[in-house]
C-alpha cells in the first residue's frame, strides 16, 4: 500500500525566499530592501532577515549603493538547468546576436510562464536591450510565449487565452514564427521561433529589439536556422 500524501504545510519562509529571487529576476535593475518588502507585502525586518540568508549563500549581493541584485551563485545554479540545451544554444545565440545586432535569448515553458534561460547581447551595440536569464512573464504575452503556445494543444493552454490571442497563435504555427510589440516591455519588439528538442519541454529562441532594418521574415529565417542547428546537435 502506497503511503498517504503528505499534508504538512509548505514552508512559508522558503516560499518567501523564492519569491524574493523571482522579484529580483524580474526587476530591470537592483532593488532596495524597502522596494523588495513592498513588492512582497512583507515587513522590512522580515525581508531583511530573508535577504541576509540569501546573501550568506551567495544567491543575492549588494551593489555599491547597498541595493540588492541576484548573486553570482545564481548563475552557477542556472547553468545546471537543462545544461546540454544551454550548451548547444549558446553559440547559436551568440551568432544570431552578432548577425542581427539584437539581443538573442532562449526561453522555456515553466507552468503558465515563459522563462528566459540564456541570453546574449550583441557585442558592438551602443544600447543593447537587456534580457536577463530568469526573467519570466505569462506565456500569453510576448513573441516567445506565442511561439511556445504554438507547440501545445489547445487543451493545454491557460484559461485566459482570448480569441484574438488564439488566432495569433494559430497564425504563428502556420508561418513558423511569432511576433510581438509593446507586450512585455513598452517600445520593444520581438520575433521568436519554436524550438522542439526530443526529451525536452517546449522552448523558443527569440530576439528583442527597438527597431531593425531586417524584416520579420528575415529575422525569423535566421532564428529558424539556429533552432534547427540546436535541435540537430541534441539528436533531433
Amino acid at each position: 500500500m502506497s503511503p498517504a500524501p503528505s499534508t504538512a504545510p509548505a514552508s512559508q519562509t522558503l516560499s518567501r525566499g523564492i519569491r524574493i529571487l523571482e522579484v529580483l529576476a524580474e526587476a530591470r535593475g537592483p532593488l532596495s530592501i524597502d522596494e523588495i518588502a513592498r513588492r512582497l507585502e512583507l515587513h522590512r525586518s522580515v525581508a531583511y532577515r530573508l535577504l541576509r540568508t540569501l546573501e550568506d549563500h551567495g544567491l543575492v549581493e549588494r551593489d555599491a549603493a547597498g541595493r540588492i541584485e541576484l548573486g553570482a551563485r545564481m548563475a552557477a545554479l542556472a547553468a545546471g538547468v537543462a545544461h546540454d540545451l544551454q550548451a548547444e544554444a549558446l553559440p547559436e545565440l551568440t551568432a544570431v546576436a552578432g548577425d542581427l545586432g539584437m539581443t538573442c535569448f532562449l526561453a522555456v515553458l515553466d507552468h503558465d510562464e515563459c522563462v528566459t534561460l540564456s541570453s546574449i547581447e550583441p557585442r558592438h551595440a551602443v544600447n543593447p536591450v537587456a534580457q536577463r536569464p530568469g526573467t519570466r512573464h505569462p506565456i500569453t504575452r510576448g513573441a516567445p510565449g506565442k511561439a511556445i503556445l504554438s507547440l501545445l494543444p489547445e487543451a493545454s493552454w491557460p484559461a485566459d487565452v482570448s480569441p484574438a490571442l488564439a488566432e495569433e497563435v494559430t497564425d504563428a504555427a502556420a508561418r513558423g514564427y511569432a511576433t510581438s510589440h509593446d507586450e512585455v516591455i513598452p517600445s520593444l519588439r520581438a520575433v521568436a521561433v519554436p524550438l522542439v528538442v526530443r526529451g525536452r519541454g517546449p522552448a523558443a529562441i527569440a530576439v528583442v529589439f527597438v527597431a531593425s532594418t531586417h524584416s520579420d521574415d528575415e529575422i525569423a529565417a535566421r532564428l529558424a536556422t539556429s533552432a534547427t542547428a540546436i535541435r540537430d546537435a541534441l539528436g533531433g
